[in-house]
């Protein structure tokens, strides 16, 4: 073959090669691409009202659930206290700029659902990746019944305290007086007490979370979610007038103008105390270096132990996507794991929402650890929530007003009780 010939075979082979090339890159780079440009996660914007070091635990939950996945990404943004929380959601209604979730007081939910703000998380909770009957029965009955509203679940449970009692030790070993268990032996502490003038009982500036504890403790609900009114029932002033009788007589005392009843309890001034058991951070702080204190659960009533649960929930907004959805429920049921509630009392001193996380090696080592928290676990099982309605924050109003006029005015638990009666009877009625 002459040089001319073979140049030019060599030269048809090469085009054949590069046309197969070229056409091998036309069918695979499309193939290449999508398999190795990965889709960014699902954005999900956060708002809560966290600061300090609140706020740096969250934070951490947030970027180890984000790490844990790459589906969904979690950014949050803290908004201030609970009150502007709620202004900038009202707001961002408005201006259809809300997230797509946020952190709630669970009593304000049925406002957010009557003004179409919050979608119901029925679907997430019944779904594939939903919430067993199992999973459901770990959570603490409470924390369940503060997240449903009108037999829907709206909310996911996220962090809570407990009313609990708060005792001086050395006050205690002066006066041979053991830690009271039920409401008749805290009343017979208070014939030694009070010769010496010092109040048995310290409330804060109202004794309405200790009087709800109470009335349940003797089988009242006070608003029960079929809209009844109890607030003047029998039992419930019977309750109310043992707390007013005690502060008449002096064995008891609020707080007045210092809202809490800490200042009182740390200087000697009273025996006991009720408190959040997330005041014990601010009891210590408020406290000497040796003062010797302690916690218990709160005395029972009427043979049973019941103590009012306070705090916050987690809602979806109805302006998220299906995917938006899918990814806050993601984060929301991470939260709720036995795991993480742990991790979140530990570093918060909130309580845990699962039977099994207070039940756990690493939780029982933190109550050892700070014995101070041990009350509020022991409180869990009578924890209960109260029931959220259209008008709650008018029902709230109220309930405060009553307590200070039975505690400025005299006026007798049987009338202000009937007043506040005829007011929630009025709000629900208006609500309908």
């Amino acid at each position: 073959m002459s040089t001319g010939k073979k140049f030019a075979a060599l030269a048809a082979v090469a085009i054949m090669a590069g046309s197969s090339f070229a056409g091998l890159s036309a069918v695979h780079t499309p193939t290449l691409s999508a398999n190795t440009v990965a889709s960014k996660p699902v954005k999900v914007t956060f708002w809560h009202a966290m600061a300090g070091p609140y706020k740096d635990a969250l934070q951490k939950r947030i970027d180890a659930f984000n790490k844990s996945q790459s589906k969904y990404e979690i950014v949050a943004t803290a908004q201030g206290d609970y009150t502007t929380l709620n202004q900038k959601i009202m707001a961002g209604a408005k201006s259809k700029t809300l997230p797509v979730m946020a952190q709630t007081i669970y009593t304000q939910v049925p406002d957010y659902v009557k003004d179409g703000i919050v979608t119901s998380l029925q679907p997430q909770v019944d779904g594939k990746n939903g919430l067993s009957k199992k999973q459901l029965n770990n959570i603490y009955p409470g924390f369940l019944q503060q997240s449903k509203y009108k037999g829907e679940f709206y909310s996911a449970p996220f962090s809570a305290s407990v009313r609990e009692m708060f005792y001086n030790k050395t006050l205690l070993k002066k006066y041979s007086l053991s830690v009271p268990k039920t409401w008749d032996e805290t009343a017979k502490m208070s014939e030694v007490l009070k010769k010496d003038g010092i109040a048995t009982v310290g409330f804060d500036k109202s004794f309405d979370m200790e009087w709800n504890s109470m009335a349940r403790s003797a089988g009242v609900s006070l608003v029960t979610n079929k809209n009844k009114v109890n607030v003047d029932s029998k039992k419930a002033v019977a309750a109310a007038k043992l707390i007013t009788d005690m502060v008449s007589e002096g064995t008891a005392k609020t707080a007045g103008s210092d809202i809490y009843g800490t200042s009182n309890f740390v200087n000697g001034k009273t025996a006991l105390t009720f408190s959040s058991s997330a005041g014990i951070t601010a009891t210590k702080a408020a406290a000497a270096k040796d003062f010797d204190w302690g916690t218990a659960p709160l005395p029972s009533y009427k043979g049973k132990s019941a103590t009012v649960l306070a705090g916050n929930s987690l809602v979806v907004t109805a302006t998220a996507t299906k995917n938006q959805q899918a990814g806050a429920w993601a984060f929301m049921k991470y939260l709720m794991s036995d795991k993480q509630t742990e991790k979140w009392a530990e570093s918060t001193g909130y309580l845990p929402i699962t039977k099994k996380a207070t039940k756990s090696v690493a939780y029982k080592a933190y109550l050892k650890k700070n014995p101070l928290a041990q009350a509020a676990s022991d409180s869990l099982p009578g924890s209960f929530s109260d029931t959220a309605f259209l008008g709650y924050q008018d029902y709230h109003t109220n309930l405060l007003n009553a307590v200070d006029s039975m505690l400025t005015k005299k006026t007798p638990a049987s009338d202000a009780l009937k007043t506040l009666s005829d007011q929630t009877k009025k709000t629900l009625k208006e609500n309908k």
